[in-house]
């Protein structure tokens, strides 16, 4: 059974920073490019970071690069984000996400298992 679990999230005052991580079990987890998704209250889930199966390749939201970080450690079974600098509109639910795809998928749709989401609020 694929699991996807989520930590690390939390309050934090603006211009902050904060790592929330995803450990997955029951997956061959070099099979699956990662991702990260959050979602606001009242608005869409919207995609902000990816890495590629190998960890060779990410790809970033263009409203989080620059400030935010995706990696991953296949020995560890588990991907990070490393957030800085952050802003009170990347308050919301983070979800990490797994994907059969080659690429590293920006569409939600494009995600094949899902984590059960963490919250992260920054204070203005």
């Amino acid at each position: 059974q694929v699991q996807l679990v989520e930590s690390g999230g939390g309050l934090v005052q603006a211009g902050g920073s904060l790592r929330v991580s995803c450990e997955a079990s029951g997956v061959t987890f070099t099979r699956y490019a990662m991702g990260w998704l959050r979602q606001a209250p009242g608005k869409n889930r919207e995609f902000v970071a990816a890495v590629s199966r190998s960890g060779g390749s990410t790809d970033y939201a263009d409203s989080v690069k620059g400030r935010f970080t995706i990696s991953r450690d296949n020995a560890k079974n588990t991907i990070y984000l490393q957030m800085n600098s952050l802003k009170p509109e990347d308050t919301a639910d983070y979800y990490c996400a797994a994907s059969t795809s080659i690429a590293t998928p920006r569409n939600p749709g494009g995600y094949n298992y899902w984590g059960q989401g963490i919250q992260v609020t920054v204070s203005s």
